[in-house]
């Protein structure tokens, strides 16, 4: 059964989505602080995490970014009506998804599913080639490990997925909408600027200058493109 953790320290909402997310078949775990719920995350190894943002001793921000650190889980975390700089900052953390609070139980749900059939997905339709070498970066399937120059980065889990489809086609421009079709799928339901968030991060970790890209290049009005080697001029 797939395991899902909430963190929230309110136990109306707490008590109100378990049951939601029960019913709906999901087996769930709840936490009401970000310190307990970072243990049970990292102890548990759940298949997805709804995180709240104000809760004591660790506020959602300080759990999603540590949680990053040590695991691939997806995260959906729950914002203030409208905050648009909570957005933000949870898809740079390394959140997956957020939902703006209030919602309804069967918007909670479709923004479930939709995660759980991304990572599904993913995981069953890598390409047969495990291992791919494009100029001085290797990214190997398997192990989901990339390396530049033979050092390895550390990438989140969407993240790799972009990576992974720009250099399984090195110099061909990916359009944003492929891009999403195939990293979030047709049934994203978040903001379209993640994508923009996810390229800067990998800018930031493969670049010598990431304000002057030589990997990965932007096609205005297209998409982007991973070129094998910095190009002449």
């Amino acid at each position: 059964m797939t395991k899902i953790l909430l963190i929230d320290d309110d136990h109306l909402i707490t008590e109100a989505l378990s049951r939601a997310l029960n019913y709906a078949g999901y087996q769930v775990e709840t936490a009401d602080n970000g310190r307990s719920g970072l243990d049970l995350a990292l102890a548990q190894k759940p298949d997805l995490v709804i995180l709240d943002i104000l809760m004591p001793q660790m506020d959602g921000w300080e759990v999603c970014k540590a949680l990053r650190k040590r695991s691939t889980v997806p995260i959906l975390m729950l914002t203030a009506l409208g905050d648009e700089v909570d957005r933000i900052l949870g898809l740079e953390l390394g959140a997956d998804d957020y939902l703006t609070k209030p919602f309804s139980n069967r918007e909670l749900l479709a923004h479930v599913r939709a995660l759980l059939r991304r990572v599904e997905f993913d995981r069953s339709n890598q390409p047969s080639a495990q291992q791919m070498h494009v100029g001085p970066v290797e990214l190997d399937l398997s192990t989901r490990r990339v390396y530049k120059n033979g050092q390895e980065l550390t990438l989140r889990y969407k993240e790799f997925e972009v990576l992974s489809l720009l250099m399984s086609r090195p110099g061909e421009v990916i359009t944003r909408a492929e891009l999403f079709d195939q990293v979030w799928g047709t049934d994203w339901l978040g903001d379209t600027r993640t994508l923009d968030v996810h390229i800067r991060w990998l800018r930031e970790k493969l670049e010598d200058t990431p304000s002057q890209p030589l990997y990965i290049q932007t096609v205005r009005g297209a998409g982007y493109r991973f070129v094998p080697a910095p190009e002449n001029g």
